[in-house]
């Protein structure tokens, strides 16, 4: 059996690593019912959220109800499934049932089509504790996460992952080194699952485990830019930041600019100018070797911005966050408007029978016009969130608020509809009478 999963933790306290984020769990559900938010869990894998979702469901009793990325995640089964859940008592007629959707950050293509507003929908009626995991927080859409509460699952120190370890060889009956130990932790890069996977693929045919035996997959033996960044401003040696670059299988141009992006985490002034002057050199160096095609002067490029910058960084470390370089979060924000752009447009050409090159080309700014005089209905009636309605309007407070608005309008029609009181059309009339557009 995969140990990985044999030795999942069952109850809150087995957790290696992350105390504060399971106590805001534990508090969290303790004082479930009381108008908190939902929880968002996120970090890297292996850190343990899957697992501290489950584990925090049988400390309270609750029983679990969850959908991942190898579930169909569209608007109906959401609703069919989650939805349901979420305002109706539990199976067993006790206690209470944890909805939880894991890998939230990875809703993506036809599939899952509409899974995103249904989740939004789960979130703003569920009677019911939920938990969203991600591993890239900022994946998750901005109306979701303005109404959950982000819980960080850290990467866990190697210190940490050694007993687990240690523990798991003796119940398995295996023999294993402290050295073997120690370097399985470390390969691992904070990630649990990864030390313990490559623990059982060490141990395969062996009853006893020392540190030559210990070897990392390909995957693991890849670091990434972060930890190449750490290496350099904690002044690693010359050999190690080479190692590591090569290691990251990143092309120097790249590294140069995730270099100059945290440029801004030196000391003083005096630092910085030290480290431009190196990687200015190396980015000589790399105009080179694409206007002749020489890629062997790649290793003048890597060895002058590595150990300049490391040079300049003096060995203090970096205590802030890592940032990617500014033309990458520029060119993420554009694909995100682009992506917010053509949902607009089909959702608006869908509702007027408007093909969406005609739209965009035609009739985009006229629409703009008369939406804008009469908002809420329209939001309604399209399904709008708060980044498409911003397209339109151009203004992201007031088109948050509008969209605040439309829900409590909702929610109000729904609350009246279940104390049998006057049904009222959805979004078809707003302030004064006046019908939507569509």
């Amino acid at each position: 059996m995969d140990w990985a999963e044999k030795y999942r933790p069952r109850r809150l306290p087995e957790l290696v690593g992350n105390g504060p984020a399971v106590k805001a769990m534990y508090d969290w559900a303790r004082s479930w019912g009381g108008g908190r938010k939902p929880l968002l869990l996120h970090g890297k894998p292996g850190t343990g959220k899957t697992s501290a979702a489950h584990a925090l469901a049988r400390d309270m009793g609750w029983e679990v109800l969850e959908l991942n990325a190898s579930d169909q995640r569209t608007k109906e089964v959401i609703n069919r499934v989650a939805g349901v859940a979420g305002v109706t008592a539990s199976l067993t007629g006790a206690g209470r049932r944890l909805i939880v959707f894991d890998e939230a950050d990875n809703l993506h293509g036809t599939a899952d089509r509409g899974g995103a507003r249904e989740i939004l929908e789960v979130i703003r009626t569920s009677r019911q504790p939920v938990i969203l995991i991600a591993n890239d927080l900022y994946a998750i859409p901005a109306e979701i996460r303005a109404r959950c509460e982000p819980v960080l699952f850290r990467a866990v120190q190697a210190r940490s992952m050694v007993p687990r370890l240690k523990f798991i060889c003796a119940s398995e009956g295996l023999a294993c080194s402290d050295g073997a130990l120690a370097r399985t932790a470390e390969l691992a890069g904070g990630d649990l699952r990864a030390s313990i996977n490559m623990l059982q693929g060490a141990s395969s045919g062996r009853d006893r485990v020392d540190e030559g035996d210990i070897a990392s997959s390909p995957k693991d033996d890849r670091v990434s830019l972060f930890d190449l960044i750490i290496s350099l401003f904690k002044g690693r040696e010359d050999s190690a930041l080479l190692a590591a670059a090569r290691a990251s299988d990143e092309p120097p141009d790249t590294v140069l600019q995730w270099i100059e992006a945290n440029l801004v985490h030196l000391a003083d002034p005096g630092s910085m100018a030290l480290a431009y002057r190196w990687i200015s050199r190396a980015d000589e160096y790399l105009g080179l070797t694409l206007r002749r095609q020489y890629y062997s002067l790649w290793r003048y490029a890597n060895a002058l911005m590595l150990f300049g910058s490391s040079l300049a960084a003096g060995g203090r470390g970096i205590r802030a966050r890592i940032m990617p370089p500014a033309r990458w979060r520029r060119i993420s924000g554009y694909r995100r408007q682009r992506a917010v752009r053509e949902s607009l447009v089909r959702k608006i050409g869908e509702r007027a029978h408007i093909p969406p090159e005609v739209l965009r080309e035609d009739h985009l700014t006229l629409i703009s016009l008369l939406v804008e005089g009469n908002m809420v209905p329209h939001v309604r009636d399209l399904s709008l969130s708060a980044d498409e309605l911003t397209m339109l309007i151009h203004d992201r407070g007031k088109a948050q608020k509008v969209v605040e608005a439309a829900e409590r309008q909702e929610e109000g029609e729904k609350e009246a509809k279940e104390k049998g009181g006057p049904r009222k059309s959805p979004g078809k009339r707003g302030p004064g009478g006046q019908s939507s557009l569509f």
